[in-house]
């Protein structure tokens, strides 16, 4: 069967890219490869791909034309290119034309695949707001612009499932750390500042922060449950993420026992919308997908770091 990953060159779609393919699957996978962060780091992920035979195309799904580079002949569509984060940096149109418009775009198109089986969007935590500790029944209170448009496109895509017209499913991610991780996410930047003697921008309070950091391994594991048993999760809402929490120090406190080095920390102004709380609550996971996350803190970033040195020192 064939599979189309949008973001495919980014931190966690060349992961799922990567996996699918080693189930058995093909795998296309869609990149625009924007500047957002340095480019050769895509590039790397894309290589690692092809290495693997999975194609990589440079689509811009913020542009119908750009469709006209693929065959709609899916059988499944995995949706992870966004906007990310929370940037100041980012406008909010950055957030409508990647998270929104692109969205649209891609349902569009999904409508020419007529043996579509499912679309996976691939959502966040951010959508339930500054405390994501929720089910997924509860009310989305999202305090951000990415949260905000990340809750658009999901709707986008669920409201085709409520009309009948494509069988759709969102998948909302905890905290996703691990190797190729984005240069300006927490253990990536952390790891960096520790082996270039840099002082590490810690945001004001955020060291008091807890998280549902979950490793990138098991969110991959739920992925694939969900595309194996897609039959049951039309209409659907997941969670995936770790059950096990952590503040931000005692994240700081890993990487440094693990590198053997203190990491000067520069504190900075607080970001608005930033979560201050969020802990996965995966029992619809657990009860549909048999999904149980079984890497800890410390292992996952002992994986990230072994990456890190491999390929940047």
């Amino acid at each position: 069967m064939k599979v189309l990953v949008t973001g495919a060159a980014g931190f966690i779609g060349s992961h799922a890219a990567e996996a699918l393919n080693k189930e058995g699957y093909e795998v296309i996978g869609l990149d625009n490869f924007s500047d957002y962060y340095d480019v050769k780091l895509k590039e790397l992920n894309t290589d690692s791909l092809r290495k693997n035979n999975i194609q990589v195309k440079k689509v811009d799904l913020r542009t119908p034309e750009d469709f006209k580079k693929l065959t709609s002949d899916f059988d499944f569509i995995i949706h992870f290119a966004a906007q990310p984060g929370i940037s100041s940096s980012s406008t909010f149109d950055q957030y409508l034309q990647n998270n929104v418009i692109a969205t649209q775009n891609l349902i569009e198109f999904a409508h020419q695949n007529k043996k579509l089986k499912h679309f996976f969007n691939i959502s966040t935590s951010s959508v339930y707001g500054l405390e994501a500790t929720f089910p997924e029944d509860a009310a989305a209170q999202p305090a951000s612009f990415y949260g905000v448009t990340k809750l658009a496109a999901e709707q986008l895509v669920l409201a085709e499932s409520r009309a009948k017209r494509l069988n759709s499913s969102s998948l909302r991610l905890y905290s996703v750390y691990g190797p190729r991780e984005r240069p300006e996410k927490l253990y990536t930047k952390l790891i960096a500042c520790a082996f270039n003697n840099e002082k590490f921008p810690l945001f004001s309070g955020s060291q008091k922060h807890l998280r549902s950091f979950t490793y990138v391994g098991d969110i991959i594991e739920g992925l694939l449950s969900a595309v194996k048993k897609h039959h049951v999760l039309n209409g659907e809402i997941i969670n995936l993420g770790t059950e096990a929490e952590y503040t931000t120090q005692e994240g700081i406190d890993y990487v440094e026992e693990l590198l053997g080095k203190k990491i000067e920390l520069e504190v900075k102004p607080r970001r608005k919308g930033d979560q201050w709380h969020t802990r996965a609550n995966i029992n619809k996971a657990k009860k549909i997908l048999d999904y149980h996350p079984t890497t800890t803190l410390k292992d996952g970033l002992q994986r990230q770091i072994n990456w890190y040195k491999a390929n940047f020192l």
